[in-house]
């Protein structure tokens, strides 16, 4: 994909045949979900005697509950057998289901296409683990955010597409549902046709033992995700994000019928939105990050969602009285128009939001626990989309609260969860600040970051020239970076707190204090027998005049007790910058001088430990940044 964007793999059979099978697979399920729906809810007595509204939840229930029962299972499959294969025997199950499906829609058997709501859901359980764990082993580290991305997008196209035209189908006339037996059967051919050209995807844990007990598997993998805590607290913000979102999609009737003044039509235009909004955000994951893991879009996203949804409540308020609007009379209206714009916002930044958690986690976890993890993930999904309905029902119900006043609830405790979150794992934080310096003050040009390796020990020696050195090189690096900061600088007040929970490694010269200097190798030893990365500066000062002061020998220290590859950085161009010391005029003009001035991160290739020599690896750095300071 390098060179192009990433709709180039759509033209890839390592993604083409994958992302169309789970395309197919997520509209099949809408479409016959909603057409079911439908039946019950206009033509329930041909149906069941089961009331329309209770009948509507059970569907609801009975499709999440394979996800509570059996994703642990599932995951196991996946991470035991080889994933292509897998993904071949859950589609033809699809089509075993759809076509018990028809009969059940052609002899309106309510029992039967029940059993297949609930299959369906089974379906989708086998091959949600499968469909994550899938991607790190056929994209490269530049090509996981782009194709999550396109997952993402697809997912929620198809789910709107299929909800559409389960719609249209059922209101075509008297023929409806056999008109949606046969789109269903023709959805999972389609899906079984696709399936058969998925790449052959080895399981990276052939010799696991499947456990059946679906509580003891989820606790394990739960158990392994913690011992990650971005892995972990990236379950949870997903899971959180399910929260969020089920509230939303599913108070839209009310919303549109209650507070909006809307018909059927209007729910709809609400849902495309919505979608619509997803859809980009995720897209936009791979050109904001360019290419790369950012989690620093996390924070981003997160402050959006909150944002507009607090906008929407304030949108909604004083709104023109109307009953049943159809969709022309809706957008005429212009105040309408900032309550679209702000479920599309919204669902934009849940697109931002989530894109860079799904990839976190395919990447950082274990490659033989991947599947369970997302396994896990989709339990913790279904149990918060409970949470949500319960929530739901406690504030529109006992509560006595509108529409809108859940929407707004929803989105302050938005915040509440970010704001812990974050405070749990600053990375986040820091990622979202270096983020945000790189796209507004400066144009960053990095080359050379897949030097950079995704897993294992190695110490990154950079040119030190600005008070923000440590936040560009966070943004071209995969990994989380322990930087060793000088000891006057940790303890800034206010900043420590930072700087602490980020895990800096304090330093001090041995003349200032030589335990904290003791403390400081101590620290980096210890970081590096653990697999970490870690970034020092080897000049020991920022510079006073834009050249290189000579490397000390603390490195060679460094690697005399641990022997790991060394990655030289140069940083160019933030000489003359508002944060280096460069001589020249009040710092507002040099912002205003500097602002979207290009910078440059060069990452040379890993120097063996016997040679990196200080006098080396400083001849490395300003060979990597020329002329340009």
């Amino acid at each position: 994909m390098i060179g192009g964007g990433q709709f180039t793999l759509l033209r890839q059979r390592r993604f083409a045949p994958f992302f169309w099978t789970q395309f197919l697979g997520a509209a099949n399920d809408n479409v016959f979900k909603f057409s079911f729906t439908l039946l019950v809810t206009y033509q329930g007595a041909a149906y069941s005697q089961i009331p329309a509204a209770t009948a509507i939840n059970l569907i609801g229930a009975v499709f999440i509950l394979p996800f509570v029962l059996l994703s642990a299972t599932s995951g196991q499959l996946s991470d035991r057998f080889d994933k292509a294969s897998l993904m071949r025997a859950v589609k033809w199950l699809e089509l075993a289901i759809m076509l018990l499906g028809a009969w059940g829609f052609a002899v309106h058997s309510f029992s039967t296409l029940l059993v297949c709501v609930l299959l369906m859901g089974t379906h989708s359980t086998l091959f949600g683990p499968a469909k994550y764990a899938y991607l790190p082993q056929h994209l490269d580290r530049a090509e996981i955010v782009g194709g999550n991305g396109m997952v993402e997008m697809g997912t929620f196209v198809a789910i709107l597409l299929g909800t559409l035209a389960g719609g249209v189908l059922i209101d075509s006339g008297p023929n409806g549902h056999l008109y949606s037996a046969f789109a269903c059967v023709a959805l999972a051919c389609a899906g079984v046709t696709t399936s058969q050209w998925i790449p052959a995807t080895p399981a990276p844990a052939p010799d696991l033992k499947i456990d059946l007990n679906p509580f003891r598997v989820t606790w394990r993998s739960v158990q392994v995700a913690r011992e990650n805590r971005a892995v972990f607290l990236s379950l949870l913000g997903i899971s959180w994000l399910w929260f969020y979102g089920f509230l939303l999609l599913t108070q839209f009737p009310l919303f549109a019928k209650g507070t909006l003044g809307g018909g059927p039509q209007v729910a709809n235009l609400l849902a495309a939105a919505f979608t619509l909004g997803i859809a980009i955000g995720s897209l936009a994951c791979e050109r904001l990050s360019h290419r790369m893991l950012e989690i620093g879009l996390v924070p981003f996203g997160s402050i959006g969602m909150t944002l507009f949804g607090i906008d929407m409540y304030f949108a909604c308020r004083g709104l023109p009285v109307a009953s049943m609007q159809t969709f022309g009379q809706f957008v005429g209206h212009a105040r309408h128009w900032r309550v679209l714009i702000d479920v599309f916002l919204l669902s934009a930044c849940a697109g931002l939001y989530s894109v860079p958690l799904y990839a976190l986690i395919q990447t950082r976890c274990a490659p033989t626990h991947r599947a369970r993890i997302v396994a896990a993930n989709n339990i913790i999904n279904a149990l918060f989309m409970i949470v949500a309905a319960a929530y739901a029902a406690v504030l529109l119900g006992f509560a006595r609260l509108g529409v809108p006043e859940l929407l707004l609830s929803a989105a302050l405790l938005n915040a509440a969860v970010a704001i812990y979150i974050y405070g749990l794992m600053p990375e986040f934080l820091l990622r979202f600040l270096s983020w945000l310096l790189v796209h507004t003050l400066y144009r960053i040009q990095a080359n050379g970051a897949l030097h950079i390796p995704e897993r294992g020990a190695a110490l990154i020696v950079s040119n030190h020239v600005s008070y923000v050195d440590a936040l560009l090189l966070m943004a071209v690096s995969p990994r989380p970076i322990r930087f060793v900061m000088d000891v006057t600088i940790f303890r800034i007040p206010v900043m420590s707190w930072l700087f602490r929970d980020a895990r800096a490694i304090p330093i001090a010269s041995r003349r200032v204090d030589e335990q904290v200097m003791e403390r400081a190798f101590e620290q980096v030893s210890e970081a590096l027998r653990d697999g970490q990365l870690v970034c020092i500066f080897p000049e020991g000062r920022i510079t006073d005049t834009g050249d290189l002061y000579p490397f000390r020998p603390g490195v060679t220290r460094v690697l005399e007790s641990d022997p790991v590859p060394v990655i030289p950085v140069a940083l160019r161009g933030l000489w003359g910058s508002v944060f280096s010391r460069a001589p020249g005029p009040a710092w507002p003009l040099r912002i205003v001088r500097r602002i979207f001035s290009p910078l440059g991160i060069e990452v040379g290739a890993p120097v063996d430990p016997v040679l990196a020599t200080p006098a080396l690896l400083q001849e490395q750095v300003a060979a990597l940044r020329g002329a340009w300071r």
